[in-house]
């Protein structure tokens, strides 16, 4: 059993690079209230024509959900999987693409990333899970979608390839969410105990805190790394992937390891 570990330089600078290449558009982050324009009918020459009053200027029913911070999900324009073209190691099966759906609230928001055919990926497609989705709670799911995008991604195997999709996995998870349901975003990752803090340990403390990959006989991998959470409750989590030989589909660990000491 290999064990290699990773600089924290090399790992800030492969989050920066996805965190740059899958920004969405402030009007998907934050929608502009909408309304159509409605042109003033014309005065009924007959009692006949009264009738066409309520057939003028009526708005045809949508067929594709705009962006919007009323509750409604919707179909977001940017395409996440152009961020792996430039990821060593790691790439897009073919015939795949990853789509996203928004949800806004006001200044709150989620969303939700689906891997899908590419058949099966054209707007009409896209628009039919609208119709049966519900709140936030019940976000829509196209035809033929992967219950795990990273089923959808190819890599070269190496162990570097793992720690990437690591960090993919998780940018891609935070893809989207803003104010209470942001979590990955206010994660920093590091190498040692932030020494601005006392702090208060849930269990033994690890001795190395330096982020590792450990490649088994069988093929199979481990990630461990950690991140200080910088906002309140601030806190050391631990990261810890497990992949199976020739996937990268993790069983993830993510847990609050020492919590920052109040000041008495």
């Amino acid at each position: 059993m290999a064990t290699q570990r990773i600089s924290l330089e090399a790992l800030q600078k492969i989050r920066q690079h996805i965190k740059r290449a899958i920004v969405l558009s402030e009007s998907e982050n934050h929608p502009k209230p909408w309304s159509k324009t409605v042109e003033e009918p014309p005065k009924p020459e007959s009692l006949d024509g009264l009738g066409d009053l309520f057939h003028f200027g009526s708005i045809p029913e949508e067929t594709l959900q705009i962006p919007n911070e009323q509750g409604q999900w919707f179909i977001s324009a940017s395409n996440p999987g152009t961020v792996l073209m430039k990821l060593p190691g790691l790439g897009l099966k073919p015939d795949w693409r990853l789509v996203i759906y928004l949800y806004r609230m006001g200044n709150d928001g989620t969303s939700i990333m689906w891997a899908v055919p590419t058949a099966l990926s054209r707007t009409a497609d896209l628009q039919n899970a609208l119709s049966t989705c519900g709140g936030r709670d019940n976000p829509p799911q196209p035809e033929g979608a992967l219950t795990d995008v990273m089923d959808a991604i190819a890599g070269d195997g190496s162990p570097m390839s793992f720690v990437i999709a690591s960090l993919v996995r998780r940018e891609f998870s935070e893809l989207g969410r803003l104010g209470k349901s942001a979590q990955w975003t206010h994660h920093r990752l590091i190498d040692g105990l932030p020494p601005q803090v006392p702090w208060q340990w849930r269990s033994e403390a690890p001795q190395d805190l330096s982020p590792k990959v450990q490649v088994f006989p069988d093929g199979k991998v481990a990630i461990e790394f950690f991140t200080c959470r910088v906002i309140a409750p601030i806190a050391v989590f631990q990261h810890v992937d497990h992949y199976g030989a020739e996937t990268y589909r993790a069983k993830s660990l993510d847990r609050s390891v020492a919590i920052a000491r109040q000041a008495t």
